[in-house]
């Protein structure tokens, strides 16, 4: 017997990258709707693309320190089915709520959950917060939060389509949820990488400083 997906695997050939169609300014949903290429479901998948690609680069920094820090390898795994993920999200933002056929790609609330299982994991095993913390302290550490603020970005896009056009609450609820696992993350990572953290300051200003 012929093992049940849940969705349904992709139906395309790119044999040809360019095609001119977008000239103008303007290109298609999957659906076929012609928007302007500035539409706001094509700055929410738009900027959904942009995490992803944000995404491979903190996972390609994971696996060069992996070799080096096999703990590490959690993390990547989780980084690769998140890229999956968020190609899933994305398909649902690419196409008119009433044309998403019921094995089309999305996010649903098991990836929720997981997010939630992963970032109450990892987080219990962090030093409590004294301060907020800073992006850096290791590169590894501020490509996460490169990602957890694109992240957020990705999030308001969406939210700014809701306000005129139907979008799943999936949507913004992965993505809220994502933007949290990131800053967990980010400060697992430093962790596991043996980096202390970089703790705001306010007094490390230079007006705080200044006679």
């Amino acid at each position: 017997m012929a093992e049940q997906k849940t969705f349904n695997e992709p139906r395309l050939r790119i044999s040809k990258i360019y095609t001119k169609s977008g000239d103008r300014g303007m290109t298609s949903l999957v659906n076929g709707r012609r928007v302007a290429k500035n539409d706001a479901r094509i700055e929410a998948y738009g900027t959904v693309d942009e995490l992803n690609s944000a995404l491979g680069l903190a996972a390609a920094s994971v696996a060069v320190l992996q070799a080096e820090t096999p703990e590490l390898n959690r993390l990547g795994e989780i980084l690769l089915r998140v890229q999956h993920e968020l190609f899933n999200l994305g398909s649902l933002l690419a196409t008119d709520p009433a044309h998403m056929h019921p094995k089309q790609p999305r996010v649903t609330p098991a990836d929720v959950a997981m997010l939630e299982k992963e970032i109450d994991a990892m987080n219990g095993e962090l030093p409590e917060l004294t301060s907020f913390v800073l992006p850096g302290g290791s590169r590894l550490n501020a490509e996460l939060h490169v990602c957890r603020t694109v992240c957020r970005r990705a999030e308001r896009r969406c939210y700014a389509l809701m306000q005129h056009e139907e979008v799943p609450p999936e949507v913004l609820h992965y993505l809220n949820r994502l933007s949290d696992a990131l800053f967990v993350w980010s400060r697992w990572a430093s962790k596991t990488l043996g980096n202390p953290e970089v703790l705001w300051n306010p007094n490390r200003s230079a007006s705080a400083n200044a006679e």
